[in-house]
């Protein structure tokens, strides 16, 4: 992961390249009163004032200075630097007669590649920015940090990321911040965890599907459960994939990155809850062992399923980690699963679907998700189509007969495993970026990660 803390340093006057900020709207004036030299300069390179766009200014006798297109300069997202973060070269900056606010944010995701394959990585140096709020550079960094760990995990291929490759991740995470770490795998989790191991049992042994838990923090506090799905390849088992179906399930582990980035922000926070991390960490493979459609599986809550698809595997390994992060009687369970690709069809690749219990925790989602520019859309758990998963022979299918409402139908599923009594939010992210946007290189990404982040800092710092 790339060392973030050189890149944001407080403003103490030092020497810097200065970035001037302007929009469409204040465009022509700001350009009516700068010299000639300006104004060809501005010209020649076609800079209209449009977001994202950046031209480069030459100084009265030497130097020179940066322009940059913002969408509003009274109100910077945290993405209106990261253009710049991407494109300009090694150096020190400093935003021109003001302080970068939340753009801090962008300026360093905008600087995040992800070269570990390759023969000859990018040599180009860090871009320090320059903030006039030194006391957030800490939590800017961390957030960040968050985001470029989701990264990574989703990018890294599934051959030489599995479940003990998973496991080895958040065993450095604990590590880190003093946490305690429990693993339960192979045929230990028979008994006590049985859709996990069904799920996983067709891998190889050095594959071996594995339950990873984490806990930190004083058991005087409020309890907390993070549950990330850990599919760490999905080929659909028998159900299996076409190619193209196939091609990104490296990133099926996504929800298990969301949940690992999360719980290292609240512990390097010391956000005052008592933490329980659970990833159930699988491969869904294909052999003679492989778990079947009509196979009926009991579940940790004591529920029989019936496998209708292999394919719906995710909320099968769900099941058994939310039943345990249950028996803890948290006050609040938050899981994250690259669930259902009905959940990309409703809302796109950006805008991650959030199904949850209370009406008080999607408010709070929906607007930490505003306040932080990393929006998600409540979507309903409708009681109504929990017949679509009705089993003559077990107490309830794992998957529909019909594709329609595939994410409401996943949702009602996993709600199956936690108790009324539970405040409980379930985000079926995408972890992933089709195309490349400033700041969000195509690959793997975290979304939902600081809305869900926002809302806990709200709920729990003191």
């Amino acid at each position: 992961m790339i060392d973030l803390n050189n890149l944001l340093k407080p403003d103490q006057g030092q020497p810097a390249t200065l970035l001037h900020l302007v929009d469409k709207k204040g465009f022509d004036a700001w350009l009516g009163g700068q010299p000639e030299r300006v104004r060809q300069a501005v010209s020649a390179q076609g800079f209209k004032g449009e977001g994202f766009q950046l031209a480069i200014l030459p100084g009265e006798k030497e130097g020179w200075s940066a322009l940059l297109g913002v969408a509003n300069v009274e109100e910077l997202s945290p993405w209106c630097l990261a253009k710049a973060a991407e494109a300009l070269s090694e150096g020190t900056y400093r935003v021109a007669d003001r302080g970068p606010g939340p753009a801090v944010l962008g300026w360093l995701l905008g600087q995040y590649k992800f070269e570990r394959y390759k023969k000859e990585p990018s040599k180009k140096g860090p871009r320090v920015l320059l903030t006039d709020e030194p006391a957030r550079i800490d939590e800017t960094v961390l957030s960040a940090e968050a985001t470029n760990l989701v990264r990574d995990l989703v990018n890294i291929p599934a051959g030489a990321l599995g479940p003990a490759e998973l496991q080895k991740a958040a065993e450095e995470v604990a590590a880190e911040c003093g946490a305690s770490v429990i693993i339960t795998s192979g045929t230990d989790l028979v008994s006590g965890y049985p859709m996990i191991h069904a799920v996983g049992m067709a891998a190889t042994a050095e594959r071996a599907p594995r339950l990873i838990e984490l806990e930190w923090g004083d058991p005087k506090n409020p309890r907390l459960a993070l549950v990330g799905k850990g599919v760490v390849f999905d080929s659909g088992g028998l159900d299996i994939k076409p190619a193209a179906g196939m091609r990104l399930m490296k990133k099926d582990m996504g929800g298990a990155a969301h949940a690992l980035a999360l719980a290292r922000l609240i512990m390097k926070s010391r956000l005052p809850v008592r933490l329980h991390l659970l990833i159930p960490a699988v491969e869904n493979a294909i052999s003679g062992g492989a778990f079947r459609p009509g196979d009926i599986l009991r579940s940790r809550k004591g529920l029989t399923v019936e496998i209708g698809n292999t394919d719906a595997e995710g909320r099968l390994i769900l099941g058994d980690a939310l039943a345990k992060a249950a028996e803890g009687k948290p006050e609040l369970i938050l899981d994250f699963a690259t669930l259902t690709g009905a959940a990309r069809i409703a809302l796109g690749p950006d805008l991650p679907p959030i199904f949850t219990n209370r009406d008080d925790l999607a408010e709070a989602l929906l607007t930490s998700g505003e306040a932080v520019s990393d929006c998600v859309w409540r979507m309903p758990l409708w009681k109504h189509y929990e017949e679509m998963l009705a089993s003559d022979v077990a107490d309830l299918g794992n998957a529909a007969d019909s594709a329609m409402a595939g994410s409401v139908t996943a949702a009602l599923f996993l709600q199956k495993f936690v108790p009324e009594d539970i405040p409980w939010a379930h985000f079926d992210t995408f972890a992933w970026r089709p195309a490349a946007k400033p700041g969000r290189p195509k690959g793997g990404d975290a979304l939902g990660l600081r809305a869900a982040w926002h809302m806990l800092r709200a709920r729990y710092r003191k």
